[in-house]
Parts: structure tokens; C-alpha cells; sequence
């Protein structure tokens, strides 16, 4: 409401200049234009960043990254490094690999004059390479009558190295200037796994960059939080958007 409220204001301050002097050219009111700052964007995801610190079996950490090409689209990036120990019923393991992503993002919301904020909709192709350690599994022992049926195992334990995954994701986030090219962003994934490369006999439970897996379905989700700078490097001038007045004359009701 209050962007169409000063919209209205300006019409009326361009209307009330013409009417007090005829010599104001038409065209002076739409000359007016903002210079819109195009450069490199990187930042780091906080939600990886912060897992380090409150979770003792996860190590990770996330650059993003994006450039933009044109008033709302942009090419973006994403390139992480993870370690994580997971406890599943009858094992433990440790997955470490690296990931990329790459995509485009576009802007769907219009900003006031002046601003640099996005909602975006987007997708990646990811591409993911790790290896899985089995550090320790559970055998059932039927032989056991008074103690637990399962049994710990240590020996003859697996490493399972080259192996590979890809998947495309369609993201759903936002980005908002904080102070002067300093963003704050959140964002959303779906993930659809295209390629999964496992060890003999081991599924991929959890791969980075794509979290975990299910053995019924190659979907997959997870989010973000990230902060990023953006490093102008130039300035493309976008004209503000003209207030067009209804010229449409009311019917005169005496005639």
C-alpha cells in the first residue's frame, strides 16, 4: 500500500510543477534513473558454519556465490566440503566427501526504487564425490539367552572410497540487503537424484550436499542460511518506472 501511496505522491508533485509553469518540458519527469550495482556476490552458509560448533560428529562448511547477468537473473554457485557421523541401527559410519553446484537463480519480486532485496525461484545440477567408513556394526547372536541379541563388531571393517553422486534441486529462497551490499539470505531445496554410485553392498545413507537418502524414493531436501557481500564491479542505470494518470474522461451527465 504505502509503494502505490508514493507513487501517487510524485504524480501529484509533477502535475502541480506543470500547472504553475508552462515552460517545465514533459519529458524532464521520467528522466530520473537509478544505477543498479552488477558484481560478484559470495557469502558462506551459517546453518553448515554453525553445525560445527553444536554437533561433535559434523564438520562442514559451505561457499556461495552468485553473478549477476541482467536485472533479475543470475548464475549461482555452491561449493562445500562435509564430514559426518551418522548412527544408524545396526552400524556407524562416517561419510566425507566434497560438492558443487551449479544454476541459475531468478528474481521474481519488484523492488521499491532503490532497493536490492530478491524472493527467487531456481535450479542447480550437483555433483558430489566421498568415500563411506564403517566404523563399527551390530551382529545377531542367537545364542545369547540372558544379554542383548546383538553383538558390537570391529573387525573386517569397510571403506568404500570413489564414489559419486549427482542430482538437480530446485531452490526456493530470498536474499535481503542488511546494510550497504551486505545480505542476508534462507533458501529451501527439493533434490532429485540423477546418478548414485555405492560400495559393494553399503547404500549411500547420506551424501554431501544432498543430506540423507531414502531407499524408497530419490528425493531429498534441505535449506540454508548464508551471509554474503556483494563486490560491485559495475553500475547498469534501470530508469524509474513511470506513473502513467488516467486520461480516460468521466462521461458529462448533463448532456
Amino acid at each position: 500500500m504505502l509503494k502505490y501511496i508514493t507513487s501517487i505522491c510524485l504524480f501529484g508533485i509533477v502535475f502541480s510543477g506543470l500547472a504553475q509553469s508552462k515552460t517545465i518540458d514533459l519529458n524532464k519527469k521520467d528522466s530520473l534513473v537509478y544505477e543498479q550495482p552488477y558484481g560478484i556476490r559470495l557469502g558462506v552458509d551459517l546453518n553448515r558454519l554453525a553445525q560445527n560448533f553444536y554437533k561433535e560428529d559434523y564438520k562442514g562448511l559451505e561457499i556461495t556465490g552468485d553473478y549477476r547477468l541482467s536485472q533479475n537473473l543470475y548464475v549461482a554457485a555452491e561449493l562445500g566440503n562435509e564430514e559426518n557421523t551418522r548412527e544408524e541401527d545396526n552400524f556407524n559410519f562416517t561419510t566425507t566427501g566434497s560438492y558443487l553446484k551449479l544454476g541459475v537463480d531468478l528474481n521474481v519480486y519488484d523492488n521499491w526504487y532503490g532497493m536490492n532485496n530478491s524472493i527467487y525461484i531456481g535450479g542447480r545440477y550437483a555433483y558430489s564425490t566421498f568415500k563411506q567408513k564403517i566404523n563399527s556394526y551390530q551382529i545377531y547372536d542367537s545364542n545369547r539367552y540372558w544379554n542383548e541379541d546383538f553383538v558390537t563388531g570391529t573387525e573386517n571393517l569397510s571403506e568404500f572410497d570413489g564414489l559419486n553422486a549427482s542430482w538437480f534441486e530446485f531452490v526456493l529462497g530470498t536474499k535481503v540487503e542488511l546494510f550497504k551490499n551486505l545480505y542476508l539470505g534462507a533458501s529451501v531445496r527439493l533434490g532429485y537424484l540423477l546418478s548414485n554410485k555405492t560400495g559393494d553392498g553399503f547404500a549411500n545413507i547420506w551424501i554431501p550436499g544432498f543430506n540423507k537418502t531414502t531407499e524408497d524414493s530419490n528425493f531429498g531436501s534441505g535449506y540454508n542460511y548464508s551471509v554474503s557481500y556483494l563486490i560491485p564491479l559495475y553500475k547498469k542505470a534501470k530508469k524509474k518506472k513511470k506513473v502513467v494518470p488516467n486520461t480516460d474522461k468521466e462521461p458529462n451527465p448533463t448532456k
